[in-house]
């Protein structure tokens, strides 16, 4: 009788489970994690990059309505609010993130608990049969023997 196929994600299930999203399944939690995701690309690094070096040339030039003048107090608020919110995002995916990490460590580990007790499993059967084998060819040469000797006596 074959054995069951063995189950390999069945470690990943619990933790897949049990964690989910980072910020939740709904809406918001879904824009969030987003979010705090976008917010280490370089797409958003360049984008930033690219929207300052606009803001200050809008504001540099003296024909044009300074809409923010030196020292650009508008665009230091609208960091300052976009940090506010960014930093807790960040600081939750990230502690979330590291629990995310233990669990699969132990999933890890108890996956090469099981492997090793599988493997142990596996080299006692093998050494049975080994025994099993050594004495058969034992018990083979014995009676290969024993024909041999009545072969030889009854030719006589």
């Amino acid at each position: 009788m074959a054995a069951p196929p063995t189950d390999y994600l069945r470690h990943h299930r619990a933790v897949h489970a049990k964690h989910g999203p980072t910020f939740g399944a709904d809406r918001f939690g879904v824009f969030a994690e987003a979010l705090a995701r976008f917010f280490g690309t370089p797409q958003y690094l360049i984008g930033q990059t690219v929207v300052v070096f606009v803001w200050m040339i809008a504001n540099g030039y003296a024909l044009l309505v300074h809409f923010d003048p030196y020292p650009f107090i508008l665009l230091n608020l609208v960091f300052s609010l976009q940090a506010a919110y960014a930093a807790p995002l960040i600081l939750l995916a990230q502690t979330r993130q590291a629990a995310r990490d233990k669990e699969f460590s132990d999933m890890d580990a108890r996956h090469r608990e099981d492997l090793a007790q599988r493997h142990a499993q596996l080299l006692d059967a093998n050494t049975q049969l080994t025994n099993k084998v050594y004495e058969l060819t034992a018990e083979v040469h014995e009676l290969t023997q024993h024909i041999s000797k009545d072969l030889v006596a009854n030719h006589d």
